[in-house]
């Protein structure tokens, strides 16, 4: 799998920029099939960074109305991905 495969969109919310101000973690949608050592390698290659850690996280489907019907999202794969000291994505940067 590529490594432009394996990351999908950085996920920007007000928890992720207090995780990438204050800890150094930055957090991804994956591909469903990708492991941590594919996380890794990609986010280390794309970014030139060191990464420390890497904790994937399987997001359930949820109930939605749709009108008068209901449906449900699709699952996904999110990934927290630590960082070296020193080291940065600037991507996430002034969010």
């Amino acid at each position: 799998m590529n490594h432009y495969q394996v990351i999908k969109r950085p996920i920007l919310t007000e928890k992720s920029g207090f995780l990438a101000d204050e800890l150094n973690r930055y957090t991804f949608e994956i591909d469903r099939r990708a492991t941590k050592q594919m996380v890794r390698e990609a986010v280390e290659r794309i970014f030139e960074v060191e990464v420390v850690r890497v904790n994937i996280i399987n997001m359930p489907s949820k109930t939605r109305r749709m009108g008068r019907h209901t449906g449900e999202t699709s699952e996904w794969k999110k990934a927290i991905v630590t960082l070296a000291d020193g080291d940065t994505i600037s991507f996430f940067e002034g969010v």
